[in-house]
């Protein structure tokens, strides 16, 4: 049976460029207020984050604190609801309030509401960090001084303070045979 013969279907050629003459029109820019709710609609922003974003793309910087003011106004951009979402965010990952805090005074979030964000009982840090101990290490105990120095620099790492490690680890401390 002879196969049938491909056939080529000829592309159009695409005209140049300078045939085009002034090329093809721009699109309509967008308004730094249409900008911010495409950024909004994806996750909350700090204002100053939110600010920066838009100031990135292009959009004047007085253009973008009266977008960004009305934002706030209106309800729909709150740095207190942006700071709940990111401590809740970082503490189920495991990080301590030191960590939590850095992150959030990069984001712009002030001394005040940082502070309220993280005004948990030192028993519940403690307790979190004992947990992120235990699923990064297991419940053993560490075997020596040199494997608790480890999970104690770990813990840190994570950001949380030094009585908070020392807490997390301190029901070792009777088990200890050094």
């Amino acid at each position: 049976m002879p196969q049938a013969a491909s056939r080529r279907i000829p592309l159009p050629l695409r005209p140049d460029a300078r045939d085009l003459g002034a090329g093809p029109a721009q699109p309509a820019r967008r308004s730094a207020r249409q900008a911010a709710f495409d950024l909004l609609a994806r996750r909350e922003y700090s204002a100053a984050e939110l600010a920066s974003r838009l100031e990135a793309r292009g959009y004047e910087p007085q253009e973008v604190r009266t977008v960004v003011d009305g934002l706030r106004r209106e309800g729909l951009q709150c740095d207190e609801r942006f700071a709940e979402a990111f401590v809740r965010s970082r503490t189920s990952r495991g990080q301590g309030p030191l960590r939590i805090a850095a992150e959030l005074r990069s984001r712009g979030i002030d001394e005040s509401l940082l502070s309220a964000m993280l005004d948990d009982p030192a028993a519940a840090w403690i307790e979190r960090a004992r947990r992120v101990r235990e699923r990064r290490f297991g419940a053993a105990s560490p075997r020596d001084q040199r494997e608790k120095a480890r999970q104690a620099r770990f813990l840190a790492q994570r950001g949380f303070t030094g009585e908070q490690v020392y807490a997390a680890l301190a029901r070792f401390a009777s088990e200890e045979e050094y």
